[in-house]
């Protein structure tokens, strides 16, 4: 298992990325034009529910990434069962899992987001490899499950070990980071390895990119920030993404000149 803390600096599994990369989650084939043209980098397909996003479907997954042109990545999961808990998996749901994991990929997303828990509220390694196992070689996005653990920084150990991961959205805290800012904020400090993998989601506000990219890390999650009224009722609006291309590639622009001036 990966120690994430170890040296205070861990030395990544790859460098840095360059640009930063802005994903923005996407529901409806309308929400693509305004993607495209504010400038984002990667589509997150999903189904949106009252509490938790679900797979989509297929046909949805196929126009996105017909219309697009650009990467796309389509959530894996269910939605839980009454008095399920929701990130839990067995080998039925896997089984239903793989199977549009597999149409997914045929349809042409790029990557899958996935992530599981057992009833510890531990990573469920078991249930990710076996879900990955359906589609070897496919990148994925391991989503905010990891902020229901209990031992953040054993969870992340746990995930950074996972074969394939390149993205790890997270709030640093079930309510998002309006309370896990300053704790996800210090963990990326602690650990290139984390700043590597690291992109925030669940509240991201301006004002927190600049500080994520001190750290290193280069990689976020839009949701309602880029939708006139913040709703999933409105379309992703392409003057929303372009303010935040800017805002992302200036913060990330400012970091490697400081970095460049310190050598």
């Amino acid at each position: 298992m990966s120690d994430v803390t170890a040296g205070g600096r861990a030395d990544p599994a790859g460098p840095l990325p360059v640009r930063g990369l802005l994903e923005v989650a996407v529901t409806h084939p309308r929400d693509v034009p305004g993607c495209v043209e504010g400038g984002a980098d990667r589509l997150a397909v999903v189904a949106p529910g009252a509490s938790y996003a679900s797979a989509p479907e297929p046909a949805l997954v196929s126009a996105v990434a017909r219309s697009s042109g650009l990467p796309v990545r389509a959530l894996l999961r269910l939605p839980p069962a009454d008095g399920a808990a929701p990130y839990a998996a067995d080998a039925a749901s896997l089984d239903q899992l793989a199977d549009l994991a597999r149409e997914y990929v045929a349809l042409g997303a790029e990557g899958v987001v996935l992530g599981f828990l057992d009833a510890d509220l531990e990573v469920d390694v078991w249930a990710c490899r076996e879900l990955l196992a359906a589609v070897p070689g496919t990148p994925w996005t391991f989503h905010r499950a990891i902020d229901d653990t209990l031992d953040p920084v054993r969870s992340w150990g746990r995930v950074v070990d996972l074969p394939g991961v390149t993205s790890v959205r997270s709030g640093g805290s079930p309510q998002g980071l309006a309370q896990g800012y300053e704790d996800l904020l210090a963990l990326a400090r602690r650990s290139l390895e984390v700043a590597r993998l690291l992109m925030p989601a669940g509240g991201l506000a301006a004002e927190h990119v600049p500080w994520f990219a001190r750290e290193g890390v280069r990689q976020l999650h839009l949701g309602t920030q880029v939708r006139p009224g913040a709703s999933y009722r409105s379309y992703v609006d392409a003057g929303y993404v372009r303010s935040w291309r800017r805002l992302l590639d200036g913060a990330v622009d400012r970091d490697q000149r400081t970095d460049w001036a310190a050598t």
